[in-house]
């Protein structure tokens, strides 16, 4: 199964401040905010929803088509991805500007605060999904990933032109999006990924229930945090998976990510929705216990070890057979 992952590419800067965000806010100067925390650590970090999601898959054998635009700078990024199983063949690069770069700092409460210089993804618009797909030999399934907000919109179209099933994942470009915009980008998507306040976020925007939003997309998969995820269909009963235990909290940055490469990577493997959920959750648990979105080891023999702890003998025998 070809599944190209198209979303932003991008260096992180993370920061960690000692205290909690909360404890400095003025309750009524919050129109006046002029802060600056002295932080107690800098790590630089590889990046970007597209990277970050392709390298997971990468990490678990499928083979990901990573599609984005980057800067000259993306030599040293291109050779990293390349070794952990990533195609980076259909990568833009700019000729002006540098590769995105996200700066975020977290407190002692896991909360964040984070800006994002958007560089050479401003370009991924001018990307045409036919031009990867001739490459490769045809594409099964395309990830709509957080990028420049009119390439988003524009290989939604082309999905929808050339019938190639997509996946809708507005992630931090939320935001900015208004309605018009949400409703297109998920109408027709064979699955609509988002945490638990985008899913509430997208139906105030788009001013549709979650009914009619089921009735739009094929499958509704709703990340719940420490509660892990639930999958939803028209039709049928939500299926409901949980969160392996974690050995320890380090970052929480990247664990969305992480889920949605191991969820493709069990669509991939040609698992149920249940199982690919398991496995998506069992990565996530890996990067929230790493600082930084790609410096976790996927070591295959302790995956499995906690992976079969977590969901058991059958569900450990089966992805351990697509996994070595």
């Amino acid at each position: 199964m070809r599944i190209a992952v198209t979303g932003s590419i991008a260096t992180d800067h993370l920061m960690t401040f000692p205290g909690r965000f909360a404890d400095q806010f003025v309750a009524d100067q919050l129109h006046t905010v002029s802060l600056s925390f002295l932080v107690d650590n800098l790590d630089v970090r590889r990046g970007g929803v597209g990277a970050n999601i392709a390298f997971g898959m990468g990490q678990l054998g499928t083979k990901p088509i990573l599609v984005g635009a980057a800067g000259s700078d993306f030599d040293e990024y291109r050779a990293w991805l390349d070794r952990h199983g990533v195609d980076t063949g259909s990568v833009r690069i700019s000729e002006t500007l540098h590769t995105a770069r996200f700066v975020c700092t977290t407190d002692s409460d896991h909360n964040q605060i984070g800006s994002f210089y958007t560089g050479a993804m401003s370009e991924a618009r001018l990307i045409e999904l036919k031009t990867v797909a001739d490459r490769v030999g045809g594409l099964d399934l395309v990830l709509i990933g957080a990028d420049d907000p009119e390439g988003m919109l524009r290989h939604t179209e082309e999905c929808r032109s050339r019938s190639i099933p997509f996946a809708a994942d507005f992630s931090q470009q939320i935001a900015r999006m208004n309605g018009d915009e949400i409703r297109i980008l998920l109408d027709g998507a064979t699955y609509l990924f988002s945490n638990e306040y985008e899913k509430g976020l997208i139906e105030s925007k788009t001013g549709w229930s979650d009914e009619e939003i089921l009735s739009r997309v094929g499958h509704r998969v709703t990340t719940l945090g420490s509660r892990g995820v639930r999958i939803e269909r028209a039709g049928h009963d939500p299926i409901e998976v949980g969160c392996a235990e974690e050995e320890r909290k380090a970052d929480p940055t990247g664990v969305g990510d992480a889920f949605r490469a191991g969820f493709l990577s069990g669509l991939a493997w040609g698992v149920s929705l249940e199982r690919a959920a398991q496995v998506g959750c069992m990565l996530a648990t890996l990067v929230i216990e790493t600082v930084g979105t790609q410096e976790y080891q996927l070591r295959r023999a302790h995956f499995m070890d906690r992976f079969t702890k977590a969901y058991g003998h059958d569900a450990g025998e089966e992805v351990r057979g697509h996994l070595t």
